[in-house]
């Protein structure tokens, strides 16, 4: 009865707010992009302002990345928080080194640079942190944005893609703060709704057909997307690229992590005002968001679980100068992987450390994730089958970097048709297996692995993740000598770092540095010249992976060794 009372009141509050149009990301475009994540503060609620994370010229989330297919690009990310980061391109096909997983850490006040060729086929993406630990913190706190890629086939279909004008971008979240107005991200009770950094957001979209490119940026909330009046809308595109011909649908359900992208027809509704809604008691049980499961407690089931919300007012108001009314009847063609091309079958099972634990930690085969431990060494060109096994009483949304992949069938059926095109995510039901397939293409990294883990990002960060390289085979990539390295020997052996000096620094001392995996400093020290060759005893540093800084006036220099023993 107070949960029904205090959701009365809840939903009466909403109704009487002001409306506030969302703000629409800015862009960056070319193939040189400078992104620097910064702390900063917004006034979500009354008194003291929360603080936040964010890029560029924002206070909360980043602008929009509109990336071509074909292009090569050069990605530059300046770190000035104080916490140690890096930034993942999810979804996107790139080198493990460019890739932004826990081993390719932005230690505080440096840059990193991501360099790659734009693979990916026209569709919706996103950024953010992917620090070991940290994620769901950085995340959370807005450090995030979309990335949007464009390429010949989808330009030649006639779809919205005026961004801002008739294509829109919505990165949807929920929050909780506490008594001081900070952001709980591990917490369960989340009731502040988010489109694109903003509370109760409206949007005026133009009376004909408009492009929604709905993106679940969430901590561990599915929504059950639908519209007032079970309006219907038209689902062109998933995590990696349009379908075959858009289907007609009154619901999407998009599990954190998971894109999508649909035509909405407004020209049956001018003038009117209706709301982008979850449909949260529509959802399994087992599902964040959906009804409470039996014997879970009551401190872990929120005031929007299990329930329809509104999350997005739409008004309905002109068209625009040469607006598109119609939607097409088909979009590409789709060579989907056959099972018969597997070269690899692979099992993946996922348990709670306790039968009876609704919130983790849960694990992948047994293990939670080591920084030290490639679970699976992948041979570049290989097209894998993989089994994912749920034997937990909750779901979990299933990531993985490097590819993009098709779901063969759930428990044996095919999947619905929203979602037969490119995935890179899935939401996995208690009790249930889920077989993919996909082809390890075009990168080899003997050093640098990809990640696969739940995308609820308290499991992630409690350690249900697990990583895999994908080898040449060749041994011409194993560690690959550069002249300018400062580390002689990688990995290293017996205890001894060996560094090399570096042409053409001058002769000052140098400030150095030993981080570990989490970022924490472990080692200093300002007796150190860059122009020589020297050696340093790190037998009291624990076999693991580490990242070294050196910095003078005329060099600052990271690079990431592996500690043997």
């Amino acid at each position: 009865m107070k949960r029904k009372l205090y959701l009365f009141f809840l939903l009466i509050v909403r109704s009487l707010s002001a409306q506030n149009p969302i703000p629409i990301p800015d862009t960056l475009t070319g193939t040189t992009f400078q992104l620097t994540l910064h702390p900063d503060s917004v006034a979500f609620l009354p008194g003291v302002k929360t603080f936040t994370n964010a890029f560029n010229n924002n206070s909360y989330l980043g602008p929009t990345l509109l990336l071509n297919k074909g292009d090569f690009v050069t990605l530059n990310v300046e770190n000035i928080l104080s916490d140690t980061s890096t930034v993942h391109w999810h979804g996107l096909h790139v080198p493990a080194m460019a890739d932004g997983g826990p081993h390719t850490v932005i230690l505080p006040n440096t840059t990193w640079q991501a360099q790659f060729e734009v693979k990916n086929n026209a569709s919706t993406y996103w950024y953010h942190p992917h620090m070991h630990m940290r994620t769901g913190e950085q995340a959370m706190r807005g450090a995030a944005g979309m990335i949007i890629i464009r390429d010949t086939t989808e330009a030649r279909l006639n779809i919205p893609r005026r961004y801002g004008v008739d294509d829109f971008p919505l990165i949807i979240q929920t929050q909780q703060f506490d008594s001081s107005n900070q952001i709980l991200w591990r917490g369960m009770n989340d009731s502040i709704i988010l489109v694109n950094g903003t509370q109760n957001p409206q949007v005026t979209l133009p009376d004909q057909v408009v492009r929604l490119r709905l993106l679940n940026a969430e901590q561990s909330r599915t929504f059950n997307f639908g519209f007032t009046g079970n309006i219907p809308f038209s689902i062109i595109a998933s995590d990696g690229g349009l379908l075959e011909a858009p289907l007609t649908a009154t619901r999407l359900r998009l599990s954190p992590g998971e894109r999508a992208e649909v035509l909405l027809n407004l020209r049956p509704y001018p003038g009117q005002t209706f709301y982008l809604m979850s449909y949260g008691s529509e959802l399994p049980m087992g599902v964040q968001g959906g009804p409470m499961l039996a014997g879970m407690d009551s401190a872990m089931f929120g005031p929007l679980d299990g329930i329809d919300f509104n999350i997005l007012q739409i008004d309905v108001g002109a068209p625009t100068v040469s607006p598109i009314v119609t939607i097409p009847a088909s979009l590409v063609t789709i060579n989907r992987l056959q099972e018969n091309q597997s070269e690899e079958m692979r099992w993946i099972t996922i348990t709670p450390l306790n039968s009876t634990a609704f919130m983790g930690p849960f694990y992948f085969n047994g293990l939670s994730f080591d920084m030290m431990r490639v679970d699976y060494t992948i041979p570049l060109g290989h097209t894998e089958i993989w089994n994912i096994s749920n034997q937990s009483m909750v779901s979990h949304p299933f990531h993985m970097h490097d590819v993009q992949f098709f779901i063969l069938d759930r428990d044996g059926v095919p999947p619905p048709a929203e979602e037969m095109g490119f995935k890179d995510d899935f939401l996995l039901f208690p009790n249930e297996t889920v077989r993919i397939i996909m082809k390890f293409e075009d990168y080899a990294d003997p050093m640098i692995p990809y990640m696969y883990h739940c995308h609820i990002l308290m499991h992630e960060d409690d350690g249900m993740m697990g990583q895999f390289i994908v080898s040449n085979g060749a041994g011409q990539e194993e560690i690959a000598g550069n002249f300018n390295s400062l580390i002689g020997v990688n990995p290293v052996q017996c205890g001894i770092l060996s560094l090399h000096g570096i042409n053409n620094t001058c002769a000052e001392k140098c400030l150095f540095r030993i981080y570990n995996s989490l970022g924490e400093n472990v080692f200093s020290s300002t007796e150190f010249n860059l122009h020589y060759n020297q050696t340093l005893n790190i037998s009291f540093l624990p076999p693991g992976m580490y990242f070294v800084e050196a910095e003078n006036s005329a060099i600052h220099q990271c690079e990431k060794f592996l500690k043997l023993n």
